[in-house]
C-alpha cells in the first residue's frame, strides 16, 4: 500500500498504463501463494495481507487456477517488465529520430517564425525525455521492491532468478534515454542562446518581452486593481537600516465576478521554496476572465531570509512563531504584524506554502484542523500523502489566520532549497481543486490519485546523544511499534544508541543529515487512532 502511493505519485498521467502493475503483482503473491501453499507461520496462523484494490478477470483466475504461484507470478511479471520495456524502446526510438531530426533542421538563417517552431517542438522533446528518464527510473523501483516483497511472500529467491532476467532489457540496462536528454540539453544551450534575427530596432524592440515596472505600495488595496486581468505589486513591510523598503512581491488575479478571496503565501521559510513554482504554474494557468473572485499570492513572504537563503528572519527568528506581530516589537515581530495588517486581513482563505527544514524531508502532507469543517475538507481537496490533525501552534501564521477567522492550512511540499516538480505538479492539482470546490474557476475538482493517510496527531523523536545519525525508513512508509528506525554511532564507528519506534505509525518526514547533536529531530511520525484531539500540536519547528 505505502509504494504504491509513492509510485501513484510519480506516475506520469498520460503514460499510466505503460508502468510496472505493482497492485496486480502483489495481488498475485498473496492470492497465489497463500491459496497453493497455505504455510502456517511460527504461531500457527496463516499469514495474511491484504490483496488490495486489484481485481482478476474471469480468464486470468481461470489461468491460474491450473499454476502454481511461482510460475504465475513469474509469468505476470515477465509480461509487465515486456510491458514496461516495449514503451522504453518505442520512446526511446522515437526521441532519437527526433532529435536528429530537430538537429538537421536547424540553419542559421532561419526565420523568425521557423525559429519559434523549432523551439517549441524542441521543447516537447526535452518533455518527452525527461518523462523518459523519470519513467526508466520508477519501474526499476518497482521491480526491485515487488521481487523483495515477492522473496519474503514466496519463501523463494525470487529475486535471484528474475532480477538477471530485467537488467538484460534495455529500459533497465540501458543509459541512452539520459545520454540523449544530456545531448538534447546541450543543443538546446547552444540554440536557445542565439539570437533571432531582425530587419530593423523597430521589429526588434517589439519582439522583447519587457517586464513592467511593478509599483510599490504600503497596503494591499484589492479594490484599485483592474477585473479581470492580472496584477503585480510590491508592498512595502519594513524598512532597512539604508531606509530603504522592505518588500515583498504580491500577484493578484482579479475575477471578472463576484467570489471569495483565496491567499496563497509561500517561503515564509526563506529556503523552502517549492511553493514558489506552484504560484507561478497557477497564474500561468488562470484566467481572470472567467474567475469568480479574487486569487493573491505572495510568492516569497519572507524576503530577507530568502535573500539569506536561510530559514528564518534577517537575525534568525522563525517568523511562523511570532504571528500576528507586534506593531513596536523586534524587527521580526514588527514585519509580521505588517505582513497580517497589510496583506493577509485581506483574504477569505489562506493556503501557507512550507517544505521540510535544512537538513530534513518531507512527504506532501497537510497540516489542518479536522474539527473545522472548512479546513477538513481544504484539507482532503489538497491532495496529500498525508493530513496531519493539528491544531496550530501558537505564533504561527496559520493560527494566526484562524484566529482571524480566516479558514487556514500549511501544505508541506517536500524538501529545502530545490524545485520539486513531481510535487509541486500534485500541490498544484490540489490548490486548484480547492478553487473549483468554492466555484472561482469552473474546473471539475480532480480526484486524488489515492486516498490520504488521516493522522489524529503526530510527533517528533528527538536525539538524545549525538554522533553519526542514521534514520533507516523511507518518508511515506508505515513503521510497527517496536521497528529499528535509527541508530547513532561514533565518529570511529561505534554503535552508541539505537531507537525504535515507540507505537505504529506513518513516516511524515525525517531527518536526512547524517551529523547529530544532542536534541536533534531524528523522525517525524503520524499516529491514527480513533478520535481527534480538541487540541494538539506535534511542535513543529
Amino acid at each position: 500500500m505505502k509504494f504504491e502511493q509513492q509510485l501513484a505519485l510519480k506516475t506520469i498521467p498520460s503514460w499510466a498504463i505503460y508502468y510496472l502493475n505493482y497492485k496486480k503483482l502483489k495481488a498475485v503473491l498473496y492470492t497465489d501463494f497463500e491459496s497453493s501453499s497455505n504455510k502456517p507461520v511460527s504461531n500457527g496462523t496463516i499469514a495474511e495481507e491484504p490483496v488490495g484494490k486489484y481485481q482478476f478477470s474471469e480468464e486470468e483466475n481461470q489461468v491460474n487456477s491450473h499454476i502454481d504461484g511461482y510460475t504465475v507470478f513469474r509469468t505476470s511479471f515477465l509480461a509487465e517488465v515486456d510491458k514496461v520495456n516495449k514503451r522504453y524502446v518505442e520512446q526511446e526510438s522515437e526521441s532519437s529520430e527526433k532529435l536528429k531530426s530537430l538537429k538537421t533542421q536547424w540553419k542559421s538563417d532561419m526565420s523568425i517564425e521557423a525559429i519559434e517552431v523549432w523551439k517549441a517542438d524542441f521543447i516537447k522533446l526535452l518533455r518527452k525525455l525527461e518523462n523518459l528518464s523519470d519513467f526508466t527510473q520508477s519501474n526499476i523501483t518497482a521491480c526491485r521492491k515487488i521481487l523483495k516483497k515477492a522473496d519474503k511472500v514466496a519463501a523463494q529467491p525470487m529475486t535471484l532468478s528474475l532480477w538477471p532476467l530485467v537488467t538484460n532489457l534495455r529500459f533497465a540496462k540501458s543509459e541512452s534515454d539520459e545520454a540523449l536528454l544530456h545531448d538534447a540539453r546541450a543543443v538546446w544551450r547552444k540554440r536557445a542562446a542565439v539570437s533571432v534575427p531582425t530587419t530593423s530596432p523597430l521589429e526588434e524592440s517589439k519582439m522583447r518581452r519587457l517586464t513592467p515596472a511593478v509599483s510599490t505600495v504600503s497596503e494591499l488595496d484589492l479594490a484599485s486593481f483592474p477585473a479581470g486581468e492580472i496584477s503585480r505589486v510590491w508592498v512595502a513591510l519594513a524598512e532597512d537600516g539604508m531606509g530603504l523598503p522592505i518588500r515583498v512581491p504580491v500577484i493578484i488575479a482579479k475575477g471578472s465576478a463576484e467570489g471569495p478571496v483565496v491567499g496563497i503565501t509561500a517561503a515564509l521559510h526563506g529556503n523552502e521554496l517549492n511553493g514558489i513554482p506552484l504560484i507561478h504554474r497557477l497564474f500561468d494557468e488562470v484566467q481572470p476572465s472567467k474567475l469568480h473572485g479574487t486569487l493573491v499570492a505572495v510568492p516569497v513572504a519572507n524576503s530577507p531570509g530568502f535573500l539569506l537563503s536561510q530559514r528564518g528572519y534577517t537575525d534568525g527568528t522563525d517568523l511562523n512563531r511570532v504571528m500576528p506581530g507586534k506593531p513596536n516589537g523586534s524587527s521580526p515581530q514588527v514585519y509580521a504584524y505588517n505582513l497580517m495588517h497589510r496583506i493577509i486581513r485581506h483574504f477569505d482563505y489562506l493556503l501557507d506554502m512550507h517544505t521540510a527544514s535544512r537538513g530534513r524531508v518531507n512527504s506532501l502532507y497537510v497540516r489542518a484542523n479536522l474539527l473545522d469543517s472548512r479546513t477538513a475538507r481544504m484539507a482532503r481537496l489538497q491532495n496529500p500523502q498525508i493530513i496531519v490533525h493539528n491544531t496550530s501552534p501558537d505564533g504561527s501564521l496559520r493560527g494566526a489566520a484562524m484566529q482571524r477567522g480566516i479558514p487556514a492550512i500549511t501544505v508541506e511540499i517536500g524538501d529545502p532549497s530545490r524545485f520539486q516538480k513531481r510535487f509541486v505538479r500534485n500541490a498544484l492539482i490540489g490548490v486548484t481543486n480547492i478553487l473549483s470546490q468554492l466555484r472561482m474557476i469552473p474546473d471539475e475538482a480532480n480526484a486524488s490519485e489515492f486516498e490520504p493517510v488521516v493522522c489524529t496527531r503526530s510527533f517528533w523523536i528527538f536525539a538524545k546523544s549525538g554522533g553519526i545519525l542514521t534514520v533507516h525508513p523511507d518518508v511515506n512508509t508505515w513503521v510497527r511499534s517496536g521497528d529499528l528506525i535509527a541508530t547513532i554511532h561514533s565518529v570511529f564507528g561505534d554503535l552508541e544508541e539505537e531507537y525504535f519506534a515507540p507505537q505504529d505509525g506513518i513516516i511524515v518526514g525525517k531527518h536526512v543529515d547524517p551529523v547529530c547533536q544532542s536534541g536533534n529531530r531524528i523522525l517525524h511520525l503520524g499516529v491514527v487512532e480513533n478520535e481527534l484531539p480538541a487540541v494538539v500540536d506535534d511542535g513543529h519547528m
